[in-house]
């Protein structure tokens, strides 16, 4: 069979005219030529490329095929996208399947592109074409077949391999991009660190102030263009170590400020565990929040993310009684997300991984008597569970407080699955550092914990907070500075 007869060149010249015709928003038709790692990130990531056409070489189908049965996480992705494409080109004859089957619309004001499947095995080996001995080279190869057959087209392909993007371009195709749709900001110094500080003297950039007193707390509203680029729940700070507030909310003219004070934020404490710094007062204020569903913790190793989280937490549940239990999990590194091989409970069984909350513990009653037996009583007190981030999955999540430890590396979509677990009564604290990402996959800008943190900016019932400083020892301050 030639290469002519599996791909259709009509799927990539008139089905993508057609679809120019009806809305053409680039100044040229763009083909997208996707990777496996695409949709194994996202398995839906063909229905993301709005009015433009779609390929998915063979390989790719290959690929998923090979991978849907593995004993781990991406399995499940793989098989989520294999069964995305069957749903699209259920209906479709062979034919249809070679020229491109029309995806659906997500408006009526929006017209979609078209998904078609390449036979990469089937493509002639040119000067140009590199070996069809590897996986990646096939899909290159297509990708560059494609752009030779239709040059009035922008081929792209879209890999999150970086290697691959560098042999693309060198075999020669114009264009090769990283998948972005789940992407919000270009650079992490971008990212909301959840505070503003002001130069010098907050006061001094107020012209006009209306303040109300409630019991202790005071409420300031000022013109709202003073802080005009402000979210709910971001604490400012001045330089002058006078001031320290919190947005409460605003209107067209107006952003109201809870005036909290420096002293304030720096006595709190939870479980003997006092601030250190105003960062950890900021974080603790928001951790001991009611109010507050979900508080997101960056900041370097040693900043205190997980001792807080913890301290606030025992706090909560034995001292204050505000929920039953403490749920506490985080991500595993792909080798061993089959906790199966190590021997005991799911508890047990995580205890390998969770080492960081059972240090914590101990730092929190090393001053006891008998801190094996304090630890055993406050376990059995606060109900403390350790459960694998892999089975939350299906789960509702009630009157609890879960502690997601080290979920920078997660994706966008497992926060999603664990943050749509949390019921009535539960508070959730994401915690992580966007310098330790553990995936191949994931990068500071495209990991889940800094898509939560924009996404959740403006959520009336989040809060987040960058720990700026390591306060673990000396040590692992300088490392963390010089290393």
């Amino acid at each position: 069979m030639t290469k002519e007869n599996m791909i259709n060149e009509n799927m990539l010249s008139d089905n993508l005219n057609q679809t120019s015709q009806i809305e053409e928003t680039s100044d040229q038709p763009i083909i997208y030529i996707l990777d496996t790692n695409i949709l194994l990130h996202e398995p839906f990531a063909f229905l993301s490329f709005k009015e433009h056409d779609v390929v998915v070489p063979m390989t790719v189908l290959e690929e998923l095929d090979s991978i849907k049965d593995r004993r781990k996480d991406v399995s499940r992705d793989a098989r989520v996208a294999i069964r995305a494409l069957e749903d699209t080109l259920r209906d479709a004859s062979p034919e249809q399947v070679l020229t491109g089957v029309k995806l659906p619309q997500n408006d009526d004001q929006h017209p979609s592109g078209c998904l078609a499947i390449i036979n990469d095995y089937a493509l002639e080996k040119t000067a140009h074409t590199l070996s069809f001995n590897e996986n990646d080279n096939r899909i290159i190869n297509a990708a560059l077949h494609i752009q030779e057959k239709t040059p009035n087209k922008k081929i792209v392909l879209v890999t999150k391999d970086i290697n691959m993007r560098l042999k693309a371009k060198g075999a020669g195709l114009a264009h090769v991009e990283d998948y972005r749709t789940d992407q919000l900001i270009d650079d992490i110094q971008f990212l909301t660190k959840g505070y503003h500080q002001f130069e010098g003297d907050f006061w001094q950039h107020i012209n006009a102030v209306d303040s109300e007193t409630e019991g202790r707390n005071t409420t300031h509203y000022i013109a709202k263009e003073t802080i005009p680029f402000t979210y709910i729940n971001e604490y400012l700070l001045d330089e002058g170590d006078n001031f320290a507030g919190k947005v409460t909310g605003w209107d067209d003219d107006k952003v109201s400020i809870l005036d909290l004070g420096r002293d304030r934020l720096l006595a709190k404490s939870a479980w003997g565990i006092n601030a250190k710094n105003i960062y950890q007062g900021m974080a603790m204020d928001a951790l001991l929040d009611p109010t507050i569903d979900l508080v997101i913790l960056t900041g370097p190793a040693g900043s205190g993310k997980t001792l807080l989280a913890l301290a606030t937490a025992l706090e909560q549940v034995i001292e204050r009684g505000l929920y039953d239990k403490i749920i506490v999990t985080r991500s595993t590194p792909e080798i061993a997300e089959s906790i199966g091989f190590l021997p005991g409970t799911e508890e047990e069984k995580m205890a390998p991984w969770l080492a960081a909350i059972t240090d914590s513990l101990e730092v929190l009653h090393q001053q006891d008597e008998s801190m094996h037996g304090s630890l055993n009583y406050i376990m059995d007190k606060a109900n403390i569970q350790f459960k694998s981030v892999n089975f939350m999955r299906g789960r509702s999540i009630q009157n609890a407080l879960v502690l997601l430890d080290e979920c920078q590396n997660l994706t966008a979509a497992q926060l999603k699955t664990i943050i749509t677990r949390c019921g009535e009564g539960t508070k959730l604290v994401c915690s992580g550092n966007l310098a330790q990402i553990d995936s191949n996959y994931l990068t500071a800008v495209t990991s889940g914990l800094t898509y939560i943190v924009e996404r959740f900016k403006n959520f009336p019932g989040s809060a987040t907070v960058n720990l700026n400083g390591v306060v673990r020892s000396r040590l692992a301050s300088f490392a963390e500075e010089n290393l």
